[in-house]
């Protein structure tokens, strides 16, 4: 009897015990179930979070440009020079002086070509005063041949002898002979009197035209030497009102400049101001340096105020193309392809043995287009913009134009100003 109690208290401890790990298998199960389930959303809604950052579209204007770099110059640019050698007396202007043409800038000694149109001018005084006396000797040889001539008619050819008429004739012959000479002499020394008076003037040096002095480069007591070129003296630019700029367009972008295109450009001198231009003509002659090919391009400019200056660097924007009330977007929306995105994202990656175990959403196929629009292979003109509706992107064929490296003119069926257009999306962390 007393076995039977000691036997039920045994079945009802391995009841409990067996009750206890039903117990913990089933919150084992759930809790597992709920984990499962919870990380299920969680990776579902994922997707549902993924941040689209937009920008509506614009309205607006879109200027497409070239760059370029150069120098200012001024419009017409002249190196005065001395075409006779000799010790500089006078300097009449110095450098930012305004000048107007035939203003004389410097005088040379004179001294030496003074006397030298003096003794040339004497020459040709003697030379005439020769002329004179052959003139009245050839006068006198042709009366005496006359009155020759006459004796020998009236005398029937008897007088005078045959020997004293060749003489006569040899005579007057000479005479003439001599006038032509002292009249050559009397015109060798008039040129010698042209050329010393020339020298003269030339002495003096003179502006050739209206402008300005931009640089100096004698002193009085100098001593100038001219031989096989004539020394630089001065450097007169016409006015600086108007100038013209330099500038060198890369081979690339040349085939866009053309003669009057406006242009803006900046100099360091008056960074926070702009200053207005327009295209004159771009030479078809080219440069090469370093092997980079540019063309010489001049631009007119307007310098009413002379703020600008002879040589300075200026960086040029030539407008190319323009266009007014279009509708624009950014590049990056441009850019921006979702499945791609999402072609990238859905690689294999590596899951730890949890992740293995918990199913995940489904995933679509990434390696095929889901429409038959999205065609790997567009015409040129042709691109496509993401629009965000009910928060998901939804694609729209547009035309693209001009585009300045920032933004792009877009056009096409559907577009309306402020459409939200997708710029990238910010996927869940």
């Amino acid at each position: 009897m007393s076995s039977n109690p000691e036997l039920a208290d045994l079945l009802k401890a391995e009841k409990r015990s067996s009750g206890r790990w039903r117990i913990f298998v089933i919150a084992g199960a759930v809790l597992a179930v709920v984990l499962g389930a919870l990380a299920w959303k969680l990776s579902a809604g994922g997707e549902k979070r993924t941040t689209y950052v937009t920008e509506p579209i614009a309205r607006g204007s879109i200027r497409v440009t070239v760059n370029a770099t150069g120098n200012l110059e001024p419009t017409n640019e002249v190196t005065v020079g001395s075409e006779l050698s000799g010790t500089i007396k006078e300097v009449f202007v110095d450098t930012n002086d305004q000048v107007i043409k035939g203003q004389p800038l410097a005088k040379l000694d004179t001294s030496k070509l003074d006397q030298q149109t003096e003794s040339s001018r004497a020459m040709a005084a003697a030379a005439q005063a020769r002329v004179a006396q052959v003139q009245a000797t050839l006068k006198e040889s042709e009366a005496a041949l006359e009155r020759l001539k006459k004796l020998h008619e009236a005398s029937g050819g008897k007088l005078p002898s045959q020997a004293n008429m060749d003489t006569a004739v040899a005579t007057a012959d000479r005479a003439k002979a001599d006038l032509l000479s002292a009249e050559a002499e009397v015109r060798q020394a008039e040129a010698n009197v042209g050329t010393n008076e020339s020298d003269l003037q030339k002495a003096v040096i003179r502006s050739p035209i209206d402008g300005i002095i931009l640089t100096r480069n004698i002193d009085p007591g100098q001593t100038v030497a001219a031989t096989m070129t004539a020394p630089e003296l001065f450097v007169v630019a016409e006015k600086l009102e108007n100038m013209k700029l330099e500038v060198a367009v890369a081979e690339a972008d040349i085939g866009r400049v053309k003669a009057d295109q406006h242009a803006t450009f900046t100099v360091d001198a008056w960074p926070s101001r702009v200053f207005k231009a327009l295209v004159k003509k771009a030479e078809f002659g080219s440069t090469v340096t370093d092997n980079v090919v540019t063309y010489k391009t001049e631009l007119e400019v307007s310098n009413d105020d002379l703020s600008l200056r002879p040589g300075m660097t200026a960086t040029a924007e030539i407008s190319v193309a323009e266009n007014k009330d279009v509708l624009l977007v950014p590049n990056a929306a441009l850019r921006f392809d979702p499945e791609a995105q999402q072609a990238r994202a859905g690689a294999p990656q590596k899951k730890t043995f949890v992740q293995s175990l918990i199913p995940g959403p489904p995933r679509r196929q990434s390696g095929r287009p889901q429409s038959g629009d999205e065609s790997p292979q567009r015409p040129a003109a042709a691109a496509r913009i993401w629009i965000l509706r009910d928060g998901k992107p939804q694609p729209l064929p547009v035309t693209v134009g001009l585009s300045d490296g920032r933004a792009t003119e877009i056009s096409g069926e559907g577009l309306t100003e402020g459409m939200p257009v997708v710029l990238y999306a910010v996927p869940p962390k």
